[in-house]
């Protein structure tokens, strides 16, 4: 058990840690882009933030899964 409490808290400082660099190496990112989404549109966002935070979703998402895949085994 404390394995997997070690695999979530890396996980969540890991993707923490890559969200706060992406932010801070954003700050003056000019190209700007709108998210479709089914109903609505977002505001203008950085085409940079948008990669990032779908490549930092994927991240946190994978190790979660694995975390869970984990526990069903045992």
């Amino acid at each position: 058990m404390p394995c997997l409490i070690k695999k979530i808290l890396f996980t969540l400082i890991f993707n923490t840690s890559l969200l706060t660099m992406l932010i801070l190496g954003i700050q003056n990112s000019s190209n700007k882009n709108k998210v479709n989404f089914f109903f609505d549109k977002t505001v203008p966002l950085p085409v940079s933030f948008i990669v990032g935070v779908s490549f930092i979703s994927g991240s946190f998402l994978g190790g979660y899964l694995t975390t869970t895949d984990n526990i069903r085994k045992e």
